[in-house]
């Protein structure tokens, strides 16, 4: 049975995944390479990448599944994390799957994403996904999932005010 523990807000995503990465005692140079959507992702990315940037390890981000277009995240001055333009080869010690992939009409399933993660053998996998994503799509009892975080986002508060 998975253990369970319920946090509130964006620490409550970025702790307990720096506190994974963390736990695995990857050299400096690992790589940590993270599967989204262009876009919705790549926020969600930078973030994280951001809670491990002091770990000395290399951020890579893979654009849906296309590994051809795999890029090197880094730490931007007075900007913060940021996908760059320079490709880079794969070797990932740890695989971080965006939720943004679970959502409907998204061109990946879960056995894409199980298949992966066999092709790359020996690397944990991770997964940060908002609003029960992964459960709903059915992607847990396929996905080997070593850590999984669920993010809810509600309430939403619109206030509109006349100028």
């Amino acid at each position: 049975m998975a253990e369970q523990e319920t946090l509130r807000g964006i620490p409550g995503i970025l702790r307990p995944y720096k506190e994974y990465i963390k736990s695995l005692n990857l050299n400096e140079g690992d790589q940590v390479v993270y599967y989204g959507c262009v876009g919705t992702c790549t926020p969600f990315v930078e973030l994280l990448a951001v809670a491990i940037r002091g770990f000395h390890l290399r951020q890579v981000f893979v654009p849906l599944l296309d590994e051809s277009k795999a890029r090197t995240i880094r730490d931007v001055p007075d900007v913060g994390m940021q996908a760059s333009g320079e490709r880079v080869v794969l070797s990932p010690k740890v695989i971080v799957i965006m939720g943004g992939l679970a959502m409907p009409l998204m061109p990946v399933t879960k056995e894409q994403i199980r298949d992966l993660a066999a092709r790359h053998a020996g690397a944990k996998v991770a997964g940060v996904c908002f609003q029960d994503m992964f459960e709903r799509a059915g992607w847990t009892g396929t996905v080997p999932f070593d850590l999984a975080i669920n993010a809810m986002i509600e309430p939403i508060t619109v206030s509109r005010y006349d100028q």
